[in-house]
């Protein structure tokens, strides 16, 4: 058997699957359907150890074209678990090594490798993709993703709605959940299920610190500020992460504490979670399943806009009590193995996917400041350097330094004498491209 000159043995086993309808099949299948897989053009954002698991089963799928990005180089670490990549690539860029590889193993698969930061490219390079398929260790990393793929969506162009598959792993713990940008559940309506990690006070970075985490964030916190504050701090760049970890390796020695390393720098900076090899594959596997069933319409994915069993006539998303579609499936392997699969709804009051502010009640003699600093607590906001405006004026900027320092003076005054009751806010951080709409209700 051979197409366009090129053996098919490889792929028996799923022509199997293509070339006939299945109990699931959906109405859109019919014949031509490998063809449709194989001119699919897929973009895999991140080649760690997520990453070189789902490069390697969409190109052993039968995926043809992917494309792959990441600015992250090989460290030795990560040779237990990141299987494409040997002792001798240490220091080489994982994307390129990544695609090599795989373009090895498995001939007439192209992989086009990205080596720069997601948000270096335009809307112009992720539009050309059929779906992107994330692999990220960062949070910061997938609501940027997911705003810029929600805000691409043109209702008169069906090419620009592009599908966000998503897997996250934390040791023997992972997920994938699938989002059809302005139909199901968006990142960002989700995110109050990664709650902020816990803060240490600053009175114990700037004192007393007793663990070697504690050194890393009183320079990652307190010393950048004072000696590098007209840098914008980039977690990604080598010579930035170098500079934190001998800042704190020098306080830890003062303070005779052990165990301060540059990989542990880099982790508790970038909130990185230690990987097992196990749960990468089985979340992989089932991102790339989902890809698969996206692609070919062999199956329902897990992002069917209409729960199974409900009638398409009466179903109404934005009823109360309406039931979601299964777009999400969690897995837990700490204690036996346990999976799930349920539907998380899309709120009204996103604000990436929905179109209403969020209520938000604030004391009236509480400061502006102290309201800045709840942000980066808040499980649905997470922001970092939030800037404030309402309809009528601006009530602070983060940045840059010169907008900083004429709107700072606001922070000590209270809610009450800054704005109305009622009256919205719009929050914007750097970190994102989308705006946070809340309405202020004073107390």
């Amino acid at each position: 058997m051979a197409v366009n000159g090129d053996s098919r043995a490889r792929w028996r086993y799923m022509d199997h699957i293509l070339t006939r309808p299945g109990a699931y099949t959906d109405p859109e299948w019919g014949e031509g359907i490998i063809g449709t897989l194989e001119n699919a053009k897929v973009l895999v954002i991140g080649a760690g150890g997520l990453g070189c698991e789902i490069l390697k089963n969409l190109a052993l799928s039968g995926f043809k074209s992917i494309d792959v990005i990441d600015m992250d180089t090989i460290d030795v670490s990560n040779l237990n678990r990141q299987f494409l990549f040997r002792q001798s690539d240490v220091g080489k860029p994982k994307a390129s090594v990544a695609a090599d590889f795989v373009m090895k193993r498995v001939p007439g698969c192209k992989i086009n490798a990205h080596v720069c930061k997601i948000q270096d490219k335009d809307e112009e390079f992720y539009m050309q993709f059929s779906m992107v398929i994330c692999g990220l260790d960062s949070i910061e990393a997938r609501r940027w993703i997911n705003a810029l793929l929600v805000g691409m969506v043109d209702y008169d162009n069906d090419d620009s709605l592009k599908p966000l598959i998503d897997g996250g792993t934390e040791g023997f713990k992972g997920q994938s959940r699938v989002v059809i940008p302005r139909m199901t559940s968006c990142i960002e309506c989700q995110l109050d299920m990664h709650a902020p990690r816990a803060a240490v006070p600053l009175c114990t970075l700037a004192t007393i610190p007793r663990q070697p985490q504690h050194c890393i964030e009183w320079a990652h916190i307190i010393k950048w500020e004072e000696e590098r504050k007209d840098i914008q701090l980039d977690t990604d760049d080598p010579e930035h992460i170098t500079w934190l970890y001998r800042t704190a390796l020098k306080r830890a020695q003062e303070f005779g504490i052990q165990g301060v390393t540059y990989s542990m720098t880099q982790g508790v900076v970038k909130n990185i979670i230690p990987a097992i090899a196990s749960t990468n594959a089985i979340i992989a596997a089932s991102c790339c399943n989902e890809a698969f069933k996206i692609a070919t319409s062999s199956a329902p994915a897990l992002a069917n806009t209409i729960p199974e069993g409900v009638d398409p006539e009466t179903y109404d998303p934005d009823e109360e009590f309406a039931p979601a579609p299964n777009n999400y499936m969690l897995y837990t392997g700490d204690n036996s193995i346990y999976t799930f699969t349920f539907g998380h709804k899309k709120k009204p009051d996103c604000p990436v996917c929905g179109n209403l502010p969020k209520d938000l009640t604030v004391p009236g003699d509480q400061t502006l400041q102290e309201l800045i600093e709840s942000f980066a607590e808040r499980p649905e906001a997470q922001l970092k350097k939030p800037s404030l405006s309402t309809g009528g004026k601006t009530l602070f900027f983060s940045s840059p330094e010169s907008l900083r320092q004429q709107t700072e003076g606001n922070l000590r005054k209270k809610m009450r004498d800054l704005m109305e009751d009622g009256e919205e806010v719009v929050v914007t951080d750097p970190a994102f491209p989308t705006e946070f709409k809340y309405t202020i209700h004073l107390t």
